[in-house]
């Protein structure tokens, strides 16, 4: 029987949705806190392919997800194009700015990007060898814009302000950026499937700070050339957008970039969601975080609120966002429950 991530993919409505959840691998997890100090540092856990399946297959030991995340991060392309890449400790990702057109110059070719990214291609190797039979093996990226927000500010900012102020200075060589990363996308994804991820995802976590014109330039037209591009080659390779936070945006963004499910962030309404987003197919979300720290029924009913309402159409049930450090591992298995049974 085919897998039942895959089937929400194709177009069907099933009784029970598929779940998984957004950074299921990660620091609320014991387990993972202790593979990561074994492997020194978060970029040395990334490019270690055995203790980056290990982080990867521990969440489904514990919990009966219907799919697997490929545990990395999405700014191993940045760094694989030349981009210096650090974590400091309780901060986050620093990288070394892209402000001007003689910077991006000194960037590698979007082809030359796998002597840095092949260890995350052994990594999905392993995986699709140690998975379950039952279980989806999903693939990622950081879409373009969301990744040249990072490059050009240094880190993660409040509003993407560096990135708008580029934008807004050299529209031409932003956009020479926005092809790069694009490109190097769409030839790290396809190597991810080659190595045998199921479905692949873009994340577009800073979407919503896009407005009009912008939105179409910068979040669609590179969603859609990545996606048809990974359609010519992988034809049956469903694919998950997820533009955050794109509000009224999200309608009609998969006839608008070709992707098979749109990922939902907790600032939309499942009501509206099923009459202006499930109507075009599968759509994936949406509980707010915040519930697996509180749990209780609150957690039960939001829950199973969100399998009803959504009942009507294909449907991954998943957060809104990533799960958060201070997440309760228990919470997680009443989620699980809270949605089979409802």
């Amino acid at each position: 029987m085919t897998k039942l991530l895959l089937r929400a993919l194709a177009g069907e409505t099933l009784p029970t949705p598929p779940i998984w959840m957004m950074r299921q691998a990660g620091r609320y997890l014991p387990e993972y806190r202790a593979t990561r100090a074994q492997a020194g540092d978060f970029l040395s856990l990334c490019y270690n392919p055995e203790l980056a399946a290990e982080v990867t297959l521990q969440p489904i030991r514990r919990f009966d997800f219907d799919a697997a995340i490929l545990f990395a991060d999405i700014l191993l392309v940045p760094q694989a194009l030349g981009a210096d890449l650090w974590f400091v400790t309780g901060e986050g990702p620093r990288l070394s700015t892209i402000t001007s057109a003689a910077d991006l110059a000194r960037l590698k070719p979007a082809d030359q990007i796998d002597d840095r990214l092949s260890p995350i291609y052994q990594t999905v190797g392993i995986l699709s060898r140690e998975l379950p039979s039952q279980t989806t093996l999903i693939g990622f990226a950081g879409a373009p814009w969301t990744v040249a927000t990072y490059m050009v500010a240094g880190r993660g900012t409040k509003d993407q302000g560096p990135a708008h102020r580029f934008m807004a200075e050299d529209r031409a060589a932003f956009s020479t950026l926005i092809d790069l990363i694009t490109d190097a996308t769409i030839h790290y994804l396809s190597r991810q499937i080659e190595a045998g991820a199921e479905v692949v995802k873009l994340f577009d976590s800073w979407a919503g700070s896009l407005k009009g014109a912008d939105f179409d330039d910068f979040a669609i037209t590179p969603a859609k050339r990545i996606i048809a591009a990974l359609k010519a080659r992988h034809p049956q390779t469903p694919i998950i957008a997820f533009p955050r936070e794109a509000g009224d945006r999200y309608v009609g963004f998969a006839e608008a970039t070709g992707a098979d499910c749109v990922a939902l962030d907790n600032s939309v309404s499942v009501e509206w969601a099923t009459r202006n987003v499930q109507v075009s197919g599968c759509v994936q979300g949406n509980l707010d975080p915040r519930h697996m720290v509180t749990g209780g029924p609150e957690l039960v009913a939001e829950a199973q609120r969100i399998t009803r309402t959504l009942r009507g159409g294909p449907h991954i049930f998943n957060l809104g966002h990533g799960i958060t450090p201070d997440a309760d591992p228990d919470n997680v298995a009443r989620m699980i429950e809270a949605v089979r049974s409802a």
